[in-house]
């Protein structure tokens, strides 16, 4: 199969990093009554007290059925949202030159409706968690199964290679201490790592394994405080394109 050439690759973390959701949000909204358990594991894994692939599990003995596509696209209509600007970003990098690359906890189904209702530029490759997923159709990208988060790094090296971008000429970003081991992957390899609405849980891996955040874009959150939504959503994410235009130059 022929692919397109790009010259840089942008691997990045999607729920509050590019979007104000959490990867388990279609669940509580078909599910109200498990909000409280979820919201649990939820920081259980981001803070790396356990690991993803027990996180889904959990969550999985918890589901009454699984979620259907109408039960999707209708949290899709009352709820998708990105944070300002990430849609044209997305857009502005394919149009450039620049692999724009989904490398996420959340789940493929939901990437699989949101491309399907065409509510983002539909992007090459995306890794993401087969906890919900729906049939293939060949309009989709392709999907790569991340079911642990140690796997970003891995996938990000793979779409690397396979697509002939130096890893001088790749860049990720996350938010949570579960793009940790993103983050310490690429900094053994010496990329650009970019915090967008950087927790405290990221920090704190950071800190702890020596790897240094590039830029911290958007809010930063410090210890004990608590996400301001109306802020996160005045961050332009275009402001983004002036960072990659001058590290990829």
């Amino acid at each position: 199969m022929t692919r397109k050439a790009y010259r840089a690759l942008i691997s990045s973390d999607w729920n509050q990093c590019l979007a104000p959701c959490s990867p388990f949000d279609v669940i509580t909204y078909v599910f109200p009554e498990l909000t409280s358990k979820i919201e649990i594991i939820f920081k259980s894994y981001t803070g790396n007290d356990i690991a993803l692939g027990a996180a889904v599990a959990k969550v999985c003995s918890l589901l009454p059925h699984p979620i259907s596509v109408a039960q999707m696209d209708a949290y899709l209509y009352d709820s998708f949202q990105t944070y300002t600007g990430v849609g044209e970003l997305i857009e502005w990098c394919l149009n450039n030159g620049i692999l724009f690359m989904i490398n996420t906890t959340g789940p493929i189904g939901y990437f699989q409706r949101v491309f399907a209702k065409k509510l983002l530029p539909v992007i090459p490759v995306l890794a993401a968690n087969p906890i919900i997923s729906y049939p293939m159709s060949k309009d989709e990208p392709y999907f790569y199964e991340l079911k642990e988060t140690r796997d970003k790094g891995k996938y990000t090296a793979i779409v690397s290679k396979e697509y002939g971008i130096p890893l001088k000429n790749v860049v990720i970003i996350g938010d949570s201490g579960g793009d940790g081991p993103h983050f310490e992957w690429g900094e053994k390899n010496s990329l650009y790592k970019i915090g967008s609405m950087t927790k405290q849980s990221l920090l704190e891996f950071c800190s702890s394994k020596n790897v240094e955040i590039d830029l911290q874009f958007g809010l930063v959150y410090g210890k004990g405080v608590q996400r301001d939504e109306k802020k996160e959503m005045s961050v332009d994410f275009l402001q983004l394109r002036s960072v990659f235009e001058k590290y990829f130059c």
